[in-house]
């Protein structure tokens, strides 16, 4: 039903303020399109996970090598190949345009190849790209966000939207319904809207209906990715896809302080610290390799990648030497929203977050595992385990290379752990146009998405992926909208 009174309009409304929304508004707004993005973060706090990514994007060598490569992340979860050839074409394009807006893309010249795949078929077209001379530390959302204040685009923060306005008869989408200092607001759309909101990270029911093998998981991104565009979509008919498609998962920290997890030190393959430490689940056993790299949380098992498996709640289980070494969480500016937005001040002796109740601490195993209500006998088994295998210099179980030392210095510490992930896949089917899709395939009209609502990876994902498509799909999205007639109901 068109609203009585319209509190706001453009020709092109874009919900959410990420590098999807970047992308979308600035395409729109240089094909003069008027535009106004409407964020639900407070200014400061937006940016969605592009903020806090590790900041690279990736532009492909060869469009004819992205679309065998994208093909084989899929697997056997095949996407259109329509959508295969724009994403790939675009893909291609992401440093000429940023290029011609006055971006500065380089290379990574200090960092891995990143080849998440090399294996696969069409991985030599990977290039990670970001802005500028350094790599991370938000310098390319910072392009970002320039080239948006460069223009007159208008940005309402503090303003998230609730629901698409959606005329009775043509069923086209007419403008956004949102909420702004406590009451509702009419934002009409003469051309389009463009959904760039993220994924449903932060929103514990959606996970628990679309993400096998977690009972509960929390994002590292941001937390203001609730999944709100996907119910916007399904509401006007929008079909899904991709839903149980994620970046994960990972074992970190979560507390009920904080909004986002704590990447614990031990845990990343690059941290090497004195001292014991293991990871057991709810039976008090070791499940894998605590050290071990996932690929975006996929693992390989019997000949495929798949999710890691996280029997919940799990335990960091290590000893006093570890604990004293230093600091359990790394809490330099690099990636996540705790290290780069929260910015929590980890104490240097861990002794603040013992006091906090976020470690645990006993004297002894058998007193560790009652706190933990684990059962005793099984803990000292696995730590006696383990400490036998460090002997040996080699862990029997699943042949983990890294921090082999026993756990054998007391006072005992454990951490509780909880699967982690930095964003979802999954949202309304997009097809090559940009537009968002019915079950019958048939577009609802003036409807586009871009971004990590749902993103093109079906199954597998290559690192720096998702900028990469924020910025191709955000491009294709913001021109269509741009380029559609005024409406006239």
């Amino acid at each position: 039903m068109i609203p009585g009174k319209w509190d706001a309009e453009a020709g092109v409304v874009v919900v959410g303020f990420g590098g999807a929304g970047f992308a979308a508004s600035v395409a729109a707004h240089d094909l003069g399109a008027e535009v106004v993005i409407l964020e639900k973060a407070p200014q400061g706090r937006h940016g969605g996970n592009t903020r806090v990514a590790a900041q690279g994007y990736l532009n492909t060598s060869s469009a004819d090598r992205a679309a065998i490569y994208l093909n084989a992340l899929c697997g056997p979860y095949t996407v259109p190949e329509a959508m295969v050839r724009v994403w790939s074409e675009e893909m291609s394009l992401n440093n000429d345009w940023l290029a011609e807006l006055g971006g500065d893309p380089q290379e990574h010249q200090h960092q891995p190849v990143g080849i998440e795949f090399p294996e696969l078929p069409g991985s030599d077209c990977v290039h990670k790209f970001h802005d500028g001379p350094h790599y991370g530390n938000s310098k390319t959302w910072e392009c970002f966000e320039r080239l948006v204040s460069e223009r007159p685009i208008e940005i309402l923060y503090e303003t998230p939207a609730r629901a698409l306005i959606q005329h009775d008869t043509t069923k086209e989408i007419l403008g956004v319904r949102a909420e702004q200092d406590g009451r509702t607001i009419n934002v009409k759309a003469r051309r389009g809207v463009v959904l760039t909101c993220g994924g449903f990270e932060n929103n514990q029911q959606m996970i628990r209906d679309y993400l096998p093998g977690v009972p509960y998981c929390y994002t590292s991104g941001s937390p203001y990715n609730e999944g709100d565009g996907i119910t916007m979509a399904l509401s006007v008919g929008a079909d899904l896809w991709h839903m149980n498609n994620y970046a994960g998962p990972t074992m970190a920290l979560k507390v009920p302080e904080v909004k986002t997890t704590f990447s614990m030190k031990p845990l990343n393959p690059g941290s090497e610290l004195p001292g014991g430490m293991i990871v057991v689940g709810p039976d008090a056993r070791r499940f894998a390799d605590e050290k071990f790299h996932t690929r975006h949380g996929k693992i390989p098992i019997n000949g495929r990648w798949l999710p890691m498996i996280v029997p919940c709640p799990m335990f960091l289980i290590f000893d006093h030497t570890l604990f004293s070494a230093g600091p359990l969480y790394d809490k330099k500016r690099g990636s996540g929203w705790t290290q780069m937005v929260e910015r929590y001040d980890w104490s240097t002796d861990n002794r603040a977050e013992l006091a906090k109740g976020w470690i645990k601490t006993a004297p002894s195993l058998g007193k560790l595992a009652a706190l933990l209500d684990l059962d005793a006998t099984a803990l000292e088994t696995s730590v006696t385990q383990w400490n036998n295998d460090c002997a040996e210099g080699r862990d029997a179980r699943f042949d983990r290379t890294m921090m082999l030392d026993p756990v054998a210095s007391a006072p005992f510490y454990a951490i509780e752990l909880s699967p982690s992930m930095l964003n979802t896949q999954g949202g309304p089917r997009r097809n090559e146009m940009g537009q968002i899709i019915r079950p019958d395939g048939s577009p609802i009209p003036r409807l586009y998405s871009a971004g990590e609502l749902g993103s093109i990876y079906s199954y597998l994902y290559q690192g720096t992926g998702n900028i990469g498509e924020c910025l191709a799909f955000g491009r294709v999205s913001g021109r269509n909208a741009a380029a559609e007639p005024t409406w006239k109901c």
